[in-house]
């Protein structure tokens, strides 16, 4: 008797990672037509770090279908981000409503763990297969194309899944970026950051309240994030150089190197009188980095799998969502024309990264001793110019005017700095 081999499962596509970048592609492949199965290795909701959101999410939520969700949730809302100096003193504040006044310029504060959970139910709400607490243990290849994925259930199971196109989404671990040896690391930005939670700190009223506050450290090593969230919470951690954080220390309990930055944070210090601490100190290297291409033949990364930026624009969800939305774009028009190869699955590449440079061109100026208020103060009306960045609308050619006023307040600081 002839032996009869087991069929070989097989799908459009498959996407690994069910956080805001897969969850983002697999809807937007789905909405489509075409199957698609994404494996999340995680069963949600699951904590994540990333939780303060940009208005130029708003036009993705859209397509995507969520936002109706959104606004009846009880996530704060958003409206401005907030710089507090090195000396505790408020810059200007940057309301988006009063650029662009429209529902799309509030966005919101989320809890990752709620958030990503909506994302992935909707991915299932709009045809896509989503299998939770299933591994993906590595990447097909025939040749250089990817051909699928092999699997690893709960039970420990493992079977194959052919696909015409594999989505890396799986995060700063990516399954891809290592093996094909695409990682990049930043030069410039080598950052860590130390984080907790606190019931009852202070915060402002009205809209303000749900601001997101950038608060420089004494001598400007480094900063804070202060994000109010729902409950009563806030979000707050210090980033700054790794060694400074890490290697300069008589201590490396979190804890303790947490507080003492505090201490250099006047802008932070009133804020947390009174409050209760509420969750763990957590650290992560913030180390930037992008890989060397973004697809091949048969395969896409988006998200963290293909990029970092550091957070201190809160640009993370975004990138995923964007990076997410426009590889599903480039897939769509692919299936339908029969072309996955590298040409075809590239093609929203360019165009990407040159808003992930613009972006972090206004982080490393941070980093330089950027001042916000010296410079809307010299170019007011590059104030909204500005605000565009910090709204996330960095893929458009529109900021030449921004950089040479930026770069002409660094050299008069420089020149005066050597006289």
């Amino acid at each position: 008797m002839v032996a009869v081999s087991e069929p070989i499962e097989s799908t459009d596509v498959v996407v690994i990672g069910g956080g805001p970048a897969g969850a983002t592609a697999a809807t937007l492949i789905a909405k489509g037509g075409y199957r698609v199965h994404l494996y999340e290795r995680e069963r949600f909701p699951r904590y994540h770090i990333g939780e303060s959101l940009i208005p130029r999410t708003y036009d993705t939520f859209a397509r995507l279908g969520i936002l109706d969700e959104l606004k009846q949730s009880g996530f704060i809302k958003k409206y401005s981000v907030q710089f507090i100096t090195h000396q505790g003193k408020l810059s200007e504040p940057f309301y988006f409503s009063d650029y662009l006044p429209h529902e799309s310029s509030q966005t919101w504060q989320v809890t990752r763990a709620d958030f990503d959970c909506m994302m992935l139910n909707n991915s299932r709400r709009q045809g896509a297969s989503v299998y939770e607490g299933v591994r993906v243990l590595n990447v097909l290849f025939e040749g250089p194309r990817a051909v699928g994925v092999r699997i690893q259930a709960e039970d420990g199971s493992e079977r194959e899944v052919r696909s015409k196109v594999v989505v890396d989404a799986s995060g700063m671990s990516s399954m891809l970026i290592d093996r094909l040896n695409l990682r990049q690391w930043d030069p410039d930005l080598k950052k860590a950051a130390i984080w907790s939670y606190w019931r009852g700190a202070r915060r402002d009223t009205g809209r303000d309240e749900g601001a997101t506050l950038v608060m420089q450290t004494h001598g400007k090593m480094g900063w804070f994030w202060y994000i109010p969230l729902q409950d009563d919470i806030v979000s707050v951690g210090v980033v700054a150089g790794f060694d400074y954080l890490f290697k300069e220390r008589a201590t490396k309990e979190l804890g303790a190197i947490y507080f003492e930055e505090v201490a250099r944070c006047p802008g932070l210090q009133p804020r947390l009188v009174g409050a209760e601490q509420v969750g763990p100190f957590r650290a992560a290297k913030e180390y930037s980095y992008k890989a060397r291409q973004c697809a091949g033949d048969g395969w896409v990364l988006v998200g963290d799998a293909f990029g970092f930026l550091d957070p201190l624009y809160s640009s993370g969800v975004l990138l995923a969502l964007k990076s997410g939305e426009l590889a599903a774009d480039a897939i769509l028009d692919g299936l339908a024309r029969n072309d996955t190869s590298e040409a075809q699955l590239r093609r929203w590449e360019a165009n990407y990264l040159k808003g992930m440079d613009r972006m972090r061109r206004l982080v490393c100026a941070f980093y330089e001793g950027f001042s916000f208020g010296k410079f809307v103060m010299r170019y007011p009306h590059l104030k909204n110019r500005i605000t565009d960045l910090l709204m996330g609308d960095m893929f458009e050619d529109k900021f030449d005017e921004v950089w040479a006023g930026m770069d002409a307040i660094r050299q008069e600081t420089e020149a005066a700095v050597t006289v």
